[in-house]
């Protein structure tokens, strides 16, 4: 009973991407499903599912949905200019050219 992502049989832990939300379910039940925020605690949770059921948990991968819980690309989202806190003089001078539009020195 490990992780794979194939074949797959009716009582299988399944755990996929779903509308933004990382989402565990039965194969054959369409009841039985839960839903989780992050694809690390779906899996988590999925994995000790599968142990409980005796099956086998598998794990279907997902692209990038544009959805809040997508991860933010590298170098953060268009508004983390906004978030930015300093914490000496120098970082403050350097926010204040980003605010102004100037490049810092």
């Amino acid at each position: 009973m490990g992780d794979r992502e194939e074949q797959v049989s009716t009582g299988d832990v399944e755990t996929m991407s779903k509308n933004g939300q990382w989402v565990n379910r039965v194969i054959g039940d369409r009841e039985d499903s839960r839903s989780f925020s992050s694809r690390e605690e779906a899996e988590d949770a999925g994995r000790r599912w599968a142990e409980e059921l005796g099956t086998t948990h598998i794990i279907r991968g997902s692209e990038p949905t544009g959805v809040i819980t997508d991860p933010a690309p590298a170098g953060g989202s268009e508004t983390t200019e906004e978030q930015l806190t300093a914490d000496n003089p120098a970082e403050e001078k350097t926010l204040e050219a980003l605010q102004d539009g100037s490049p810092s020195q």
